[in-house]
């Protein structure tokens, strides 16, 4: 079957294959998620119109982090992100699951009285504008030559695995 339910190896091609309009134009979001450092641990892409927040659960659902201590904990302590996941709903996922949410507030909406923001804990989120900022180094990922978005997918991860062996195998050692 060919269009936009064709599946190969289990993923699924979107409709619109992850292109649309947004104020910056006619292109793609990358959704993505780093550790500290700025290496990247999940990614996913989206049309340009689509709202950040929709993605939330399926870029967090996409990597594990596996810890050492005798009580396993899969997810992040923290999690840093910009003003468009400022939504109550993420942040109450966030308070389930113990992940202390460094995240501003819109203008918009009200601050809890006893809630605090972290600012020094926010400007570390800078890594993953770095990384952002390297990815848009790679010709291939900045232009976007495949049609298709699985292609486009498998491009960012070939990206994120040669920044990996850069950082690996690095003559500085």
């Amino acid at each position: 079957m060919r269009g936009g339910g064709w599946q190969r190896g289990g993923s699924k091609e979107p409709a619109d294959h992850a292109l649309g309009r947004s104020r910056g134009g006619f292109g793609t979001k990358i959704h993505l998620v780093t550790d500290g450092h700025g290496f990247p641990l999940a990614v996913e892409i989206s049309a340009g119109q689509a709202h950040e927040s929709t993605f939330f659960l399926e870029v967090l659902d996409a990597f594990r982090l596996p810890r050492n201590s005798s009580r396993s904990r899969y997810r992040p302590d923290r999690l840093a992100a910009d003003k468009a996941y400022s939504i109550e709903w993420i942040r109450r996922w966030l308070r389930r699951r113990r992940i202390e949410a460094v995240i501003p507030r819109r203008r918009d909406q009200r601050a809890r009285e006893k809630e605090e923001f972290d600012r020094d804990a926010y400007r570390r989120r800078c890594v993953i504008e770095c990384c952002i900022g390297w990815l848009k180094e790679c010709r291939r990922v900045l232009t976007r030559f495949e049609k298709l978005a699985v292609n486009y997918l498998a491009v960012l991860k070939l990206a994120f695995i040669q920044r990996f062996l850069r950082i690996r195998f690095s003559n500085k050692a």
